[in-house]
């Protein structure tokens, strides 16, 4: 099975609230009760709660005037984090992009697309573009900020920069035979 397969069974879609009714609707793995856009999470959070993940989100003074608010938000659950370890070690070469391998939807995806290729390595891609969590939880998980991600033989390599710079110095086909070896 391939680990884009094999992603999608791990992985749904982000869960969704439905407007007929009060609940939430989502498949096995609930990897965050909050709804996707950030004015709605903020109109959630204020509505449902004052503390989130255990962190106040409002302080009071002793005389009780309210002071300071903060929130503490992270998207690499644990349940994704195990997910995402699950896959980047399931292939030899993945790569997490905006699009497909087949129709990049940007041109530094397109870019690692091209090298990947031109160097005839087989790998997988998992667009990022279909999961907002995922996306945000990815930029927790290599600690990289930007897309595309390459992950050989389970570990981060870079992003579109660092793997133009390694290709051009042969490092990188050095690393892909390693990895293809192993």
């Amino acid at each position: 099975m391939s680990s884009l397969a094999t992603f999608q069974l791990l992985l749904p879609p982000f869960p969704s609230f439905s407007s007929s009714s009060s609940t939430k609707t989502t498949s096995s793995l609930c990897l965050l009760p909050l709804p996707t856009s950030p004015l709605q999470r903020r109109a959630y959070l204020n509505r449902n709660s004052q503390h989130f993940h255990g962190i106040p989100l409002e302080h009071r003074s002793k005389s009780g005037r309210k002071f300071g608010s903060f929130r503490c938000f992270s998207a690499l659950s644990p349940e994704l984090k195990t997910t995402i370890d699950k896959v980047v070690t399931s292939e030899k070469v993945v790569l997490f992009m905006k699009g497909s391998k087949d129709f990049p939807q940007c041109g530094f995806s397109h870019t690692v697309v091209q090298i990947l290729k031109s160097l005839n390595v087989p790998f997988e891609t998992i667009n990022i573009l279909e999961n907002e969590l995922l996306r945000q939880g990815l930029k927790e998980y290599s600690s990289w900020p930007t897309f595309p991600q390459l992950y050989i033989d389970g570990e981060f390599f870079g992003g579109c920069d660092i793997t133009v710079e390694a290709y051009k110095s042969g490092e990188l086909l050095e690393v892909l035979e390693k990895a293809m070896c192993s």
